[in-house]
């Protein structure tokens, strides 16, 4: 089955070249030229590059209509910007956006970055999930592999991909410090073209949605000049 992109955007041109250059690399392509059409068609894409100066609503209403749906949650969704204002990035990446570009950019760059993040988002194979039909205890937390899902006191928590993916990477290697450039690489993957605010952002939501257990959140710790690590201990 091919793989659906959403492309959103106001500007026929943009719509009809990412359109010929998508399917040139073997995807089916959907579009839509504002944001309430981008809100319809969300629902039958595997993956939303969505445009932020849309007509009738933005591009980060959009993407945060869509996040705060049970339903399009998990789409992965690229923003695409001709402002390359730091506070667009960072608005982007706390409303649940997956990946952030600016225009111009070359058609290598969205290919990998489309890549990367269908591949982050993809299902695990056979494999993994023969290793990962396990439970992991830590404190009040219990990670289900199988199952992907986390509890806190037996609730469950709401976790995008990347925060599971960075909770089970430190719940699996207690005490290891890591330097945000090998958090990108261990989360988001070695073609990632992003930078290590990225982290950061994650990092903070995470530690919000640990909130319900202060001692596992506060585990949590910044190595000063380092990165993160998670600093557990049982006693």
């Amino acid at each position: 089955m091919q793989t659906k992109i959403l492309v959103v955007d106001d500007e026929d041109a943009i719509r009809e070249l990412l359109q010929v250059q998508l399917m040139r690399h073997g995807y089916a392509v959907l579009t839509a030229e504002d944001g309430e059409e981008a809100l319809a068609k969300a629902d039958g894409a595997d993956l939303i590059l969505l445009d932020v100066m849309l007509p009738k609503m933005d591009g980060f209403e959009v993407c945060r209509r869509l996040k705060g749906s049970e339903d399009t949650s998990a789409i992965p969704i690229i923003m695409l910007t001709a402002r390359a204002e730091e506070i667009d990035k960072v608005l982007g990446l706390e409303l649940g956006a997956d990946d952030y570009i600016a225009k111009p950019f070359s058609q290598r760059e969205l290919a990998a970055r489309i890549k990367a993040v269908l591949r982050r988002s993809a299902p695990r194979d056979e494999h993994t999930k023969e290793k990962d039909q396990m439970t992991l205890h830590v404190g009040p937390l219990t990670m289900d592999f199988r199952a992907y899902t986390v509890t806190a006191n037996g609730k469950p928590l709401s976790l995008t991909p990347k925060e599971y993916e960075l909770l089970k990477l430190f719940l699996t290697h207690i005490g290891r410090a890591y330097s945000r450039d090998e958090l990108l690489e261990q989360v988001w993957g070695y073609e990632y073209y992003g930078d290590t605010r990225t982290v950061d952002v994650h990092i903070r939501h995470l530690r919000m949605k640990l909130g319900v257990c202060p001692e596992v959140a506060d585990a949590i710790e910044t190595v000063r000049g380092v990165g993160y690590r998670f600093a557990w201990s049982e006693t």
